[in-house]
């Protein structure tokens, strides 16, 4: 790998953490992937590979057994993911996201044994934030806090919560108790085992089948001050400031791997498929080969704009949501676009399924209704813009 040529200019630190990830896709995560797809089961051998790899704790600082990287490196190994098998990368996405939050909070009780945990691969976590009544809008949580002198309750209905039946906790978010506002939210740690929390049944998703997206029911389930992430009503900051970069680098990188395992498809099919009657192959067509470049494009212009996101992170990081936010609503148009190519291009060999381009049209549409859904962050880059507030 040139890390000079990558899009998302890595450094010789970087690329042998991607090209690790390179190896477990290609090794592991690739050999599952169809029948995961095709099960709507766990990717349970590309999480443990990752776990062995300790990629779980690549952010996490290397005081508490992480790597140190930052989300240049995560971006490159999710698009690495990606593009074998997209629902390992979505898990991946959102236990990274979901573990920021803690390596960041001022507030849980026991922080370093539980990051050493995550680092080490023994503690997987997720998101839980949006819920039925709110849907996509995750920043605003319907539930609310009931808070005593001695303990805190809480009762929500999540809903889509990514590793329900396998992650080991849920960062969670409800209002402050007596909040007047959606946006006065608290951030706490669930145990996916604690009394209270039920989850309601198997995923059977149109794509990214193999992610465990189910909903979640917290009943009344109680909620120690150790395990609050945030102090009360704090948790939008936390929402906006951490777990949004961090999840929308992470799904743009998806979008990008699962845009270019169709592009490998594509071009490996136009290359080797020929009409025996004249001796020609695909590559000969110039409506393919449109096809094909467009393909290309789409990706290779979407994968410059998230390494622009990355650069404003990492040096005007009060002015980066704009560019992040594009890079998310680029990603996904580009992905949509791209198995869309794929498929016309490969014709045949695609809708029956002998390509994983129908999996990979498939994936790209479960990553594009995700919040901020695409409407949702088109609105928000049209309110950055114009001057107007984002909520």
């Amino acid at each position: 790998m040139n890390a000079i040529l990558h899009p998302y200019r890595l450094n010789a630190d970087q690329v042998p953490f991607v090209a690790a990830a390179s190896q477990i896709a290609t090794t592991v995560s690739a050999e599952y992937a169809t029948e995961v797809d095709k099960l709507g089961r766990f990717p349970t051998e590309s999480l443990t590979a990752l776990a062995k790899g300790r990629f779980w704790g690549l952010l996490l600082p290397q005081t508490v057994g992480g790597s140190g990287q930052s989300l240049r490196t995560f971006a490159a190994v999710v698009e690495e993911l990606a593009q074998h098998c997209a629902s390992s990368a979505m898990i991946y996405v959102m236990h990274v996201s979901a573990a920021q939050v803690l390596a960041a909070s001022e507030t849980i009780a026991a922080k370093d044994d539980l990051l050493r945990s995550i680092a080490s691969g023994q503690h997987l976590t997720t998101l839980a934030f949006s819920e039925a009544g709110s849907r996509s809008h995750f920043w605003a949580p319907m539930s609310e806090f009931r808070s005593t002198a001695s303990e805190h309750t809480v009762s929500a209905h999540k809903s889509w919560v990514t590793s329900a039946n396998h992650a080991d906790s849920y960062v969670s978010s409800s209002r402050k108790p007596g909040a007047s506002s959606p946006m006065e939210s608290t951030l706490y740690l669930v145990e996916r085992t604690s009394p209270g929390v039920h989850i309601a049944g198997p995923f059977d998703g149109l794509g990214l089948r193999g992610n465990d997206s189910s909903p979640v029911k917290l009943d009344n389930v109680v909620i120690a001050d150790g395990a609050l992430l945030t102090r009360q009503g704090e948790g939008a900051g936390a929402m906006l400031g951490i777990v949004l970069p961090t999840f929308v680098i992470g799904t743009a990188a998806m979008a990008h791997g699962i845009a270019l395992s169709a592009i490998a498809h594509t071009r490996t099919h136009l290359i080797h498929t020929e009409f025996q009657h004249t001796g020609e192959r695909l590559r000969d067509l110039p409506t393919l080969r449109a096809r094909f470049a467009d393909m290309v494009l789409h990706t290779e212009r979407s994968r410059n704009l998230l390494g622009f996101a990355l650069d404003a992170i990492e040096k005007t990081p009060d002015t980066a949501m704009l560019p992040v936010l594009q890079a998310r609503a680029s990603s996904q148009d580009t992905a949509l676009a791209v198995t869309d190519l794929g498929m016309q291009a490969t014709g045949g060999a695609a809708f029956s399924k002998h390509l994983p381009m129908e999996r990979h049209l498939r994936d790209a549409r479960a990553g594009w209704i995700m919040a901020p859904t695409m409407d949702q962050t088109r609105d928000f880059i049209g309110k950055a813009m114009l001057d107007l507030p984002l909520f």
